[in-house]
């Protein structure tokens, strides 16, 4: 394509470049190729007339470039809906003149969103702009100078007494009377390049004076009042965004008001790609307190740029310390001290670790913050921690297999934590309530989502987008909801009142539940879609029983474990009698062996493969059988069952030797001459669950392994057919409950994302990799034993007449004692070379353990005065650079 040579000179005289130089720019530079999709060689004429930020009316321009009055006219309103010029009414003449490339010049053609629509070019120039210019800011700008500036939080900064006016957003508001409104410029460029990252699009960038009478005026925006305004600045705060301001109309000074986030916005790119924080922070940095902090993370999940990070508080041998991150202040700065991948690789823990509860949880909850909250009686808010990753906590307080208590470093000097009986105390509080924790709908979106499956996969899922405000409906095949919470869990150890209590929240949030509705059967997904439904989670869980494969397994009397359990759990009248085997040696397996004791078995005998340290089942729930009189033989396997006249009549066992093989894979290996026969009247068989998709899949590019679990993308849960994500036991095998909740979140915000055009799936999302301190180091020697709190229960031999659960509760006096056994082993760490000051931390802690403190003393200039300013420092930098140089040469010299 012909370059566009007036156009050309145009870019080259915003950019103060002379055609033809060596600095010249060319038709493959972003300031060209942004202009060269709207802007013809006429209209680009007319543009060379203009001059930088000296209004001009259309007469005037007219007289310079020749043209007809009518026909400059036009062309400058072209200019000016294409977004190259300002317009303004002054003094009753319409005047127009140019700005800077950026801020100005990109953000105003971006927000034209036809012609973004039309040409992503636009969207894309305006991309690698700061991407290609960027670099040669490193270090050159002093804090306070920078092309945009970051506005700290107003409550982050009140009672500061060195605070001025300028860091101020009331200030801004306060000042102006015209106000407009208009989508984000940046995460509108970032979505028409397919790398959005699901972040609040619209309404969110304010214009303020002439900015908004031109944003009006040309349709880019609407026009807001002062409250309006302020509730827009509240709501980016909610939502995490930072403030920044165009900081070239001199201090105290802007037309505009942005609220960012660090995944998408193009200025906040020059901190996090360049690490060069000074071109755009505000004069503040985070400061944690960290005999306050408790490592919850929630500062961590919400900051911008990646510059905070859990870390150790709890000491060791070996202290802590973290290598001194170079900034292209005193440094030469070139690609190898980049971070160009920072909207993939973002870090929620340092290299050395963090708490091994917040680590060992699937869910990754802030055991330690919940703890805290507890500590201090403060319930409400420990719930409503809990639920930022875990909306069942009365439900998980039940039946979590605990990997936290596992990883307890108390358990290093007396017993764990009980983090379980804390939590469980925290939700029961909310049960009892009359007026129960309801969290706050963030958004009004709408699209319709459906979710197969209302075990806790499906209902976490639908929890958290219904919270974002989706149209979510759960289809569930049974009549009833939970899943296998519901229908594959005793009642003894999990209530059904308690799982109904949970999905009663749901409910409140506008989730609608169709039982008795089997996807695949009664509707397919094809229906659904031509029903509107944008989206599908897969959560179907793994509720159909595993074959053993041998002689006599379908006599009479011969029962899977879960349908066994499912039957108990749907009073179905179930009995048994005589002598009972339960084959299996699994959580399933205690459920069922305690389930057949209590519904008239005379003796309940459990064989399993494993040795008594091999069984997978839970240590506690080991127990819990033996102490019903549950016989557990260890070491045996089935050989076949015996029958008579088709009813099972007894089992014969072979001796298992080994389970697993050297490479830990599960393969065993049996004495095929050590065998006994064992009496039984039935047989329940629980070795494992299997996943039953009937034609659910049927049309659907979604591919299933040989175990019959779907295949999708560990981080994003997307399948192989795009609209359809899957998790839970259905995409994992069997779990627990916990790792379908977490995997329900995360599906989630795929979903969310998904259902918005141009947003990717996996920009700005954290990896989740958590890492645990080292425990072997720890000084652990000086803190007292102290005895960790019991929840008092029936002895077993009166439990097992019962399907009540009849373990109790905590006492709020065991949960003060308990929670002061707590080590506190986490803390929040700041990398300050990241921090912008932007303050979003500070409204997420509800511990008052981190504040903004001012380091700096940037004031802020004019464009036009910008330059001495900018030369001065280059300069200063320039001798830095050489000092520090000298100063390493002299240091390895004397060193050898």
């Amino acid at each position: 394509m012909a370059t566009k040579l007036k156009v050309l000179e145009f870019a080259n005289k915003v950019s103060r470049k002379k055609m033809g130089s060596k600095a010249a720019i060319k038709p493959t530079d972003p300031e060209y190729m942004i202009l060269e999709p709207v802007v013809s060689d006429e209209m680009a004429e007319v543009a060379l007339c203009l001059e930088f930020r000296k209004p001009q009316s259309a007469e005037e321009v007219s007289a310079l470039c020749g043209k007809p009055l009518e026909e400059t006219a036009r062309l400058l309103w072209d200019l000016a809906m294409a977004g190259v010029c300002f317009v303004n009414k002054i003094d009753g003449v319409d005047k127009y003149w140019y700005d800077t490339w950026v801020p100005g010049i990109m953000e105003m053609m971006t927000n034209n969103k036809e012609n973004v629509k039309k040409h992503p070019q636009i969207a894309e120039a305006f991309e690698a702009y700061g991407r290609v210019r960027g670099a040669a800011t490193a270090g050159n700008f002093p804090v306070g100078i920078g092309l945009m500036r970051v506005i700290p939080i107003e409550s982050a900064i009140e009672g500061n007494s060195r605070k001025a006016s300028y860091e101020e957003v009331s200030k801004y508001l306060n000042d102006n009377s015209i106000f407009s409104v208009s989508d984000c410029s940046c995460r509108t460029a970032r979505e028409a390049m397919g790398e959005g990252c699901g972040h609040l699009k619209e309404d969110m960038c304010i214009q303020l004076g002439h900015a908004a009478e031109y944003y009006i005026r040309t349709g880019r925006g609407r026009e807001i009042t002062r409250e309006e305004a302020f509730e827009i600045i509240q709501r980016a705060e909610e939502n995490g965004l930072v403030h920044q301001i165009p900081n070239t109309d001199g201090p105290g000074k802007t037309h505009a008001i942005c609220n960012c986030c660090g995944c998408s916005c193009l200025s906040l790119r020059t901190a996090e790609m360049f690490i060069n924080t000074d071109m755009v922070r505000s004069n503040y940095v985070s400061h944690v307190d960290i005999e306050k902090c408790v490592a919850c993370g929630e500062c961590v999940v919400s900051c911008p740029t990646n510059a905070l990070q859990l870390g150790q508080k709890i000491c060791g041998s070996t202290p802590i310390t973290r290598p001194e991150r170079e900034t292209p202040r005193d440094n030469d700065w070139g690609p190898e001290n980049w971070n160009a991948d920072y909207r993939y690789n973002r870090k929620d823990v340092v290299e050395t670790g963090t708490s091994p509860c917040k680590t060992s949880c699937p869910a990754h909850i802030g055991v330690q913050g919940y703890i805290k909250l507890a500590s201090q009686g403060r319930y409400t808010e420990a719930l409503e921690l809990i639920k930022r990753e875990n909306p069942f906590p009365a439900v998980c307080g039940r039946i979590c297999p605990r990997n936290c208590e596992s990883a307890c470093t108390r358990g290093d000097i007396d017993d764990p934590v009980a983090i379980d009986e804390i939590k469980k105390f925290i939700a029961e509080q909310d049960l009892n309530k009359d007026q129960r924790y309801m969290p706050k709908i963030m958004h009004n979106y709408g699209n319709k989502i459906a979710v197969v499956g209302a075990g806790p996969a499906g209902l976490s899922c639908a929890y958290y987008l219904a919270i974002d405000g989706y149209q979510v409906t759960v289809f569930e095949k049974q009549q009833v909801l939970g899943g296998m919470l519901t229908l594959g869990i005793p009642s003894f150890r999990l209530e059904k009142n308690v799982v109904n209590a949970e999905i009663d929240i749901l409910k409140e949030l506008g989730v609608r539940f169709k039982t008795g509705v089997e996807v695949g059967k009664d509707v397919s997904l094809n229906d659904l879609r031509a029903q509107g439904f944008q989206a599908f989670y897969l959560a179907i869980g793994a509720q159909a029983s595993r074959k053993l494969n041998i002689e006599g397994e379908d006599a009479e009397g011969v029962i899977a474990g879960v349908d066994f359990v499912r039957s108990v759990n749907l009073n179905e009248g179930v009995r048994l009698s005589g002598k009972v085997v339960v084959i299996g040696g699994g959580n399933v397996a205690i459920d069922v062996a305690r389930s057949a004791a209590r519904v008239g078995a005379g003796q309940v005998d459990m064989y399993c493969l494993e040795s008594r340290a091999q069984m997978p089942a839970l240590e506690e729930e080991i127990e819990e059988a033996l102490a019903e009189e549950i016989i557990i033989n260890n070491g045996w396997g089935p050989k076949r069952i015996v029958t008579d006249k088709g009813r099972v009549t007894g089992v014969e066992f072979k001796k298992c030797v080994s389970v697993f093989d050297e490479n830990g894979r599960f393969n065993p290996k049996y004495d095929e001459n050590d065998t006994k026969l064992v009496e039984a009247n039935y047989v329940l068989v629980s070795i494992g669950q299997a996943i039953d998709w009937g034609r659910l899949l049927e049309g659907c590019g979604a591919q299933l392994n040989p175990n019959k679990t779907i295949q999708a993308d560990p981080l994003t849960y997307q399948t192989g057919q795009p609209d359809v994500f899957a998790g839970g036991d259905a995409h994992t095998g069997p779990r627990f409950a916990i790792d379908a909740i977490a995997a329900g979140k995360q599906a989630a915000i795929s979903i969310h994302r998904f259902v918005h055009p141009g947003q990717s799936l996996t920009i700005g999302r954290s990896n989740r990799d958590y890492i645990a301190l080292d425990k072997s180091d720890l000084f652990l020697d000086s803190y007292d034993r102290m005895p960790r709190q019991k929840a008092a229960h029936l002895n077993g031999g009166k439990s097992k007449d019962s399907f009540k659960d009849l373990r109790l509760t905590f006492t709020e006096e065991q949960v003060r004692k308990e929670t002061e056994r707590c080590l506190g082993c986490g803390a929040t760490v700041v990398d300050e070379a990241l921090c912008v000051g932007c303050g979003v931390c500070t409204t997420k802690c509800k511990f008052d353990a981190i504040s903004l403190v001012r380091k700096y003393d940037g004031v802020g200039a004019a464009l036009p005065d910008m330059k001495p300013i900018v030369i001065k420092h280059m300069l200063k930098r320039k001798v830095k650079i050489v000092g520090k140089k000298v100063s390493r040469s002299l240091k390895s010299i004397l060193k050898h």
